[in-house]
């Protein structure tokens, strides 16, 4: 019997790789279990990166499954080796702790459901890895690990084979992972972990692990790694990360970051990152392109910051770059009515605030008729932008290409 879950999992192109998949096939028909996904805890705010894994917890709640999200504080003191090229900065205690209570918000936002049964579980693996005493560990836990297969995973034979170095610290990372996965069978009764496919070895480790300690049967699921259909990696932009988190990005800087989703990965997008039914999304998909990446945009913003939040954005666009206006929610800088009265260079403005990353980014931009003051083209780099080069409303529109708009405000 083909399991709902699962089938969805796969519809959605979330699947990459599972350790038994008849198995788990049958038993997610049977009942309903406990999944968990781990996330480490290295910046205040997770991003776009991270959101095929919350949206597979979604998924999991969606077909009566309850979601455990463990929060790293134990191994985010570690660090993971999966994919980096060097050891990760260790941060201090407290940051880690107020970097956990800023991203469960995140979760809370996401995985919100008033069925009990449903609510995810939070756990942080420092309660445990805390606790261990050293020999203990080694004697009851190390013994089922071989320095042989370890070396053979990808997080540490790219470090080696690049004579990178890899602290004994970092090394243990894999270990103490597949621990999490054995001590959330014991106390949760959790049997699957899902992650990123970089994660398929320390699933493995787990799953392995439980094997041997208590001989129960447990399950790894691994998601692709998503890259864009331009090659570039998902979750960052030129500026920057894209954060689910509103102090750190803006709502309407969020929903620009779906709208200008290259036309290749549209449809892919919705099919990940919506709750649309598939069947809706088949309807669709050979509608306008820009309709779809605006039903994009406003689909992804509505789950994360609200329904308001996506309309005002789109109207914002609209008043943008329809009729030339400039809209409520576009990104403010502010400016001293003060260092207005001698005037301020169009170059530094541009690139002291960040709109340009440089001078001679800015001066370029002039000098492609790229840059609009109030809708108006810019020819001259030596301008000096006085008060009275704002409008009534003390505001400053200030335009790069299409789509990078900025309202410069008085204070």
């Amino acid at each position: 019997m083909e399991n709902s879950f699962l089938k969805e999992f796969k519809d959605r192109e979330y699947f990459n790789q599972c350790t038994n998949f008849e198995e788990l096939e049958q038993l997610m028909s049977k009942k309903k279990i406990k999944a968990y996904i781990g996330f480490d805890c290295t910046a205040s705010s997770l991003h776009v990166g991270s959101l095929l894994q919350i949206m597979c917890l979604r998924l999991l709640q969606k077909h009566g499954h309850q979601p455990i999200v463990l929060l790293g504080g134990g191994t985010t003191r570690i660090g993971d080796p999966s994919g980096k090229e060097e050891t990760r900065k260790i941060l201090s205690e407290k940051q880690i702790e107020k970097n956990i209570k800023n991203i469960e918000k995140i979760f809370k936002i996401f995985l919100k459901t008033k069925n009990p049964k449903l609510k995810p579980i939070f756990v942080n693996n420092y309660k445990w890895l805390s606790k261990l005493n050293y020999i203990k560990f080694l004697r009851e836990i190390g013994k089922h690990f071989t320095i042989n297969k370890m070396l053979s995973f990808d997080s540490v034979k790219l470090r080696l084979d690049r004579e990178q170095s890899l602290s004994y610290m970092e090394f243990n990372y894999m270990i103490l992972q597949a621990y999490d996965f054995l001590e959330l069978n014991k106390t949760k009764n959790c049997v699957m972990q899902i992650g990123g496919s970089d994660q398929w070895g320390n699933i493995v480790n787990g799953v392995e692990l439980i094997k041997r300690y208590s001989s129960k049967q447990v399950f790894g699921l691994t998601t692709p790694l998503i890259t864009l259909a331009s090659g570039a990696k998902m979750g960052k932009t030129e500026k920057g990360a894209v954060w689910l988190n509103e102090k750190l990005l803006s709502s309407y800087d969020y929903w620009q970051f779906w709208r200008n989703t290259d036309d290749r990965d549209v449809i892919k997008f919705l099919k990940m990152f919506t709750d649309l039914s598939i069947s809706k999304i088949e309807k669709i998909k050979d509608s306008n392109i820009n309709e779809l990446k605006i039903l994009l945009a406003n689909e992804t913003t509505n789950m994360l910051h609200g329904k308001p939040a996506s309309l005002n954005a789109e109207k914002t666009a609209k008043a943008t770059f329809v009729s030339g206006g400039s809209g409520d929610e576009l990104p403010e800088i502010q400016i001293k009515k003060s260092s207005l009265k001698l005037g301020v260079k169009i170059l530094d403005l541009l690139s002291s605030n960040k709109i340009m990353s440089s001078k001679s980014e800015a001066r370029r931009a002039i000098q492609s008729n790229a840059l609009k003051i109030n809708n108006q083209i810019l020819t001259d780099e030596n301008k000096i932008v006085l008060l009275n080069d704002f409008n009534n409303s003390k505001d400053l529109k200030i335009s790069f290409g299409k789509k990078k708009h900025y309202i410069i405000k008085i204070i």
